[in-house]
């Protein structure tokens, strides 16, 4: 899927993908989209571990720019998160997200995330619904 449309709506500034340290790349399937985050003082929990709060976030920021990429001109949000973290990522790691799109409807995009590290181990599978609505036109 190519995300490279997308880059204008998430720019460059200030924001949760960005704070976390969060990257996304384009894959050649169709249905599949792809991220990276490094393990650092921006994601951790205290016992220097991923947060799986920031495995969440990552899985619902990559959905959301899945559903971007699809339909473009629309805004997409996310309204549903469910996962489960099976194994920890220690401090200085990374980990990667691939997430494929299960169904692709007129309102609702359901995703499923999973999230590994560098020697392909999972460490999250998430699900993620986005809602995705046409833009008012201001009169």
């Amino acid at each position: 899927m190519d995300i490279e449309k997308t880059k204008e709506i998430r720019g460059n500034g200030p924001g949760l993908s960005q704070t976390l340290g969060m990257e996304f790349f384009s894959t050649p399937e169709p249905d599949t989209v792809m991220a990276r985050m490094k393990v650092d003082d921006r994601n951790k929990q205290p016992f220097g571990f991923l947060s799986g709060g920031a495995s969440l976030a990552l899985a619902e920021n990559l959905a959301g720019v899945g559903s971007m990429a699809l339909c473009p001109g629309k805004i997409c949000v996310g309204i549903n998160v469910s996962g489960n973290h099976v194994k920890a990522v220690a401090y200085g790691g990374c980990v990667t997200a691939l997430a494929r799109i299960k169904s692709k409807g007129r309102t609702l995009h359901v995703w499923n995330i999973d999230i590994t590290n560098d020697e392909g181990d999972l460490i999250s599978t998430v699900q993620v619904t986005n809602y995705i609505m046409t833009p008012r036109k201001h009169e």
